[in-house]
């Protein structure tokens, strides 16, 4: 028997998931892959866990298979730690009959990901596969995570996303040039973080940045903040002061919310762009500044020019190059990367000691939808920071009420082996529904499995107790899974005749 088999047999497009056997059975790897290639799998079959550490070594693979049935010079334990020891450490899936329960639980405490127990249920096979590719992914975007963290200095700007590697190119075409920009998008999306890097980027990186918010203040001081008062212009005014327009002069002013200011000031602000000067309230002496405007809005100000309540002349002028920020809704693979560095933040801040975060709480950041952008994002770390107990990662129990149920718990329940994986099991399913207010079809796409593979957890588990359920499976829309995908049809077919591992 040849101890390497090559069981894929087309190139592989990037959505396969690449799969290592370890198994001495040709025949069980030739029935796998004839069962999950056609669904996005790619079997490759090494005989043994010893010659499985050279083979990881030298090829991609996403996740491994590991039979515990195994000769006794063979070690999974060395298998394990080869496979730790990579870049990025390939998850090991374990599978064997009942009497190796107890070889399971000391390879899951080595660091395997998942134990499946003969005969296989193909369906479960494939979602354990999954569930650890995208573990397998997580950790990958945490160390890249990481590896930016020492490079980049503006929180905003943190990000590998294709939205922010757009506003990265932008800024750096901008920052070495005089011209006056609009910074678009949502609250707490970080337009104030742009503008400072603008500036730190500049010829202007060692002049004042003077940062200054319409909403902060009244319609009657605003006039009085930006342009200044002489001596005796109003009640009170017992001295000259400088507005915000001086403070900033050589250096640049950031006007947030622009949309926001009054016509009156609009015109004001106007002439400071044409004339480069400004005149404080009380005199009609122009003061020469020399300033760069950046200017910020959440606002629609192409809407408001054409109902009259912002000035055109105002709008072209200040949004000669305009950057949209993206949601991070739309940038959503950047969240392990902003979670670490307010992670490492926080913990300096608060003299807390830096702890990392377990895949619950990554699963439950990367499910909320985030109304409140980046800034809500800080704020749900720095809590968890101040709050946490006294574990070595921040868990699901760390997070605010409103984002635990977005994720499965951190821990196994309590009980033998078999009935922690059967509640492990349940508690995914419970948290599907959940979040999915109890529709089982989109349950079971949130899981990965097909409808009718749901219906028999919810009956092995007792699942339904305490979960709403919507109303009866509605119409597929041709992506689902066959509707009658039980062992015993589709044993029927011929496929698993061939062995009687998988069920």
């Amino acid at each position: 028997m040849p101890q390497e088999v090559f069981l894929a047999t087309s190139s592989l497009s990037e959505n396969v998931k690449r799969v290592l056997l370890v198994d001495p059975d040709e025949a069980f790897g030739n029935v796998l892959q004839e069962v999950l290639g056609e669904a996005g799998y790619s079997i490759r079959q090494i005989q043994s866990p010893n010659l499985a550490v050279t083979e990881i070594a030298a090829s991609a693979v996403d996740v491994i298979l590991l039979n515990l049935e195994f000769r006794k010079d063979d070690s999974p334990e060395h298998l394990l730690r080869a496979s730790g020891e990579l870049p990025f450490a390939v998850p090991i899936i374990t599978f064997g009959w009942g009497k190796h329960a107890a070889s399971a639980l000391s390879l899951l405490q080595e660091g395997a990901v998942d134990f499946l127990e003969q005969p296989l249920d193909i369906q479960e096979l494939r979602f354990a596969i999954n569930r650890a590719c995208r573990g397998a992914d997580m950790a990958r975007e945490l160390a890249a995570a990481q590896k930016l963290l020492s490079k980049s200095r503006v929180i905003g700007l943190l990000g590998n996303s294709k939205p922010m590697e757009r506003v990265n190119g932008v800024v750096l075409k901008v920052a070495g040039v005089f011209t006056t920009v609009l910074i678009t998008g949502e609250s707490g999306t970080g337009k104030e973080v742009v503008s400072n890097a603008i500036h730190r980027l500049s010829a202007r990186a060692d002049k004042p940045f003077v940062a200054f918010s319409i909403c902060s203040f009244p319609d009657s001081l605003i006039d009085d903040e930006l342009f200044g008062h002489e001596r005796g212009a109003f009640t009170g005014a017992n001295q000259s002061r400088r507005g915000r327009f001086e403070e900033a002069n050589g250096g640049t002013i950031f006007i947030d919310e622009i949309g926001d200011l009054a016509l009156p000031l609009q015109a004001k602000l106007l002439r400071v762009l044409q004339e480069r000067t400004v005149e404080r309230l009380g005199s009609n002496i122009p003061r020469p500044v020399d300033i760069r405007i950046i200017c910020a809005t959440n606002r629609n100000l192409e809407q408001m020019v054409r109902e009259g309540t912002f000035r055109e002349d105002l709008y072209f002028r200040i949004s000669v190059v305009k950057i949209q920020m993206p949601t991070l809704r739309d940038r959503a693979g950047d969240i392990p990367l902003l979670a670490e560095y307010f992670l490492h933040t926080f913990a300096k801040v608060h003299k807390k000691r830096h702890r990392s975060m377990s895949p619950g709480f990554l699963t439950a950041l990367s499910r909320h939808s985030w109304p409140g952008n980046v800034r809500e994002l800080q704020n749900v770390i720095e809590r968890s920071v101040v709050l946490a107990n006294g574990h070595e990662r921040l868990g699901v129990d760390d997070l605010p009420q409103e984002l635990q149920s977005l994720s499965i718990s951190d821990e196994l329940p309590a009980g033998t082996f078999h009935e922690s994986v059967r509640g492990f099991k349940r508690e995914l399913v419970r948290s599907a529904l959940s979040m999915h207010g109890g529709n089982k079809l989109k349950a079971a796409r949130e899981l990965g499995i097909s409808r009718c593979y749901l219906h028999r957890l919810l009956n092995q588990l007792s699942v339904m107790e305490g979960v709403g359920v919507a109303v009866e499976l509605q119409d597929t829309d041709g992506d689902e899974l066959p509707e009658d995908d039980s062992p015993q049809n589709i044993a029927s077919t011929g496929i698993f005749r061939q062995s009687t591992r998988i069920a």
